[in-house]
């Protein structure tokens, strides 16, 4: 049970360059008073007093902002009549702008490679569903440990826990919308509720600091009316980024958006036609197969089969590619995927999360060393610097 005047919902937005966290408390009726107080640990850092229906703005000095290396959360509560309710922060900015003459996707201002894996959120006992917290957490932890920064959430909405995990873990999460049957043109129905959706999705999870790219369309499937839906879902969220379609080599380039984004199996590539705007990624590549006795699925195949001894070896051939596209522009790689699923051996994981393929050392260690150099102004290790 709860008051009659509840607080359903936190729309929370951090302004870094302001200082500021916007508070709006959602699914209460207006002009009610309402406190809302921030707490870096046990200690009050910021409180804001107003009425519902208006959004609050609660000033902080010296913000410690969010970053995958350093995932700061903020506690917060908010009280409306003798309804309170507890949530959490993170303040940091995304944004693309142009540096060196380049655009470059930002995070807190400074550049940033966003290095992530292609994460269906499969499993053997559940399909979609993780049978435990800790399987949802597991994932997003393996990210870590093999030295990723970002993950590429495909085709699927997970649960509000498994933003908890990316919040407090500190990965950058590229959240696609679910996509449309390949092939087709949709009804004016289907059109609808895409776009109905689309939004529910963005409103669910907009105050969670660790989504930093909304994907509208990925490789044609189900697409229409490209460039009027991703500058939808900008103005829904201006403070994210818009990769209107992951793959334009496999479906038409709206234009818009912040993302330009390429497809390419097994090599890593980048859109080949650069407009100066938009930030270019290699929204997939990689594909690497390895099947794993006694961990297999009969109806498991691969891109590329890779022998067992050399696995670690062809996966770090692959990140070189990785960094040379940064070297010409690239901001970001999306590697297909962290976990087998069941018609398909490409994972990092098995499916059924035992087994671990490569060398977690030594692919964390080329990893973080890719991310230094590419999230450099002048991208490090390119030929003249």
């Amino acid at each position: 049970p709860v008051a009659a005047d509840h607080v359903d919902n936190l729309k929370l937005t951090p302004d870094v360059d302001k200082s500021t966290l916007t508070i709006e408390p959602q699914g209460v009726r207006e002009g009610l008073k309402v406190t809302a107080t921030a707490y870096a640990g046990k200690r009050a850092v910021g409180t804001v007093t107003g009425r519902t229906g208006r959004p609050l703005t609660l000033h902080l000095r010296d913000p410690h902002l969010w970053s995958p290396d350093d995932p700061y959360l903020y506690q917060l509560k908010v009280r409306v009549g003798s309804d309170s309710v507890g949530s959490y922060f993170g303040m940091r900015s995304v944004a693309v702008k142009n540096v060196n003459g380049t655009p470059r996707t930002l995070l807190n201002g400074k550049p940033i490679f966003l290095m992530a894996t292609l994460d269906q959120g499969f499993w053997p006992d559940g399909l979609h569903t993780a049978p435990t917290d800790e399987a949802l957490a597991y994932d997003l932890k393996v990210h870590k440990q093999l030295g990723f920064n970002s993950v590429r959430k495909h085709i699927k909405v997970e649960p509000d826990r498994w933003f908890y995990w990316a919040d407090k873990l500190g990965l950058m999460v590229w959240q696609d919308m679910p996509a449309m049957n390949a092939g087709t043109s949709p009804s004016t129905a289907a059109r609808a509720e895409y776009e109905r959706e689309l939004k529910q999705m963005i409103d669910e999870h907009i105050s969670s600091p660790s989504v930093v790219m909304w994907v509208t369309f990925n490789e044609g499937w189900g697409q229409y009316d490209m460039a009027r839906i991703a500058d939808q879902a900008k103005a829904w969220d201006p403070t994210r980024l818009v990769n209107s379609m992951s793959g334009i080599n496999l479906g038409a380039d709206g234009g818009t958006g912040d993302i330009i984004d390429e497809h390419g199996y097994p090599s890593p590539a980048l859109p080949p036609h650069p407009d100066g705007r938009r930030a270019l990624v290699s929204g997939e590549y990689g594909g690497l197969g390895l099947a794993v006795p006694g961990h297999a699925w009969s109806v498991q195949q691969s891109y590329v089969d890779v022998d067992p001894s050399t696995y670690t070896d062809d996966y770090l051939t692959k990140l070189d590619e990785v960094h040379a596209l940064a070297c010409k522009g690239g901001n970001g790689a999306v590697y297909t995927q962290i976990s087998d699923v069941e018609g398909e051996l490409n994972g990092l994981l098995t499916y059924d999360r035992r087994v671990l393929k490569p060398d977690a050392d030594r692919v964390r260690a080329a990893q973080r060393s890719l991310i230094h150099d590419a999230s450099q102004p002048v991208v490090a290790g390119c030929d003249g610097n």
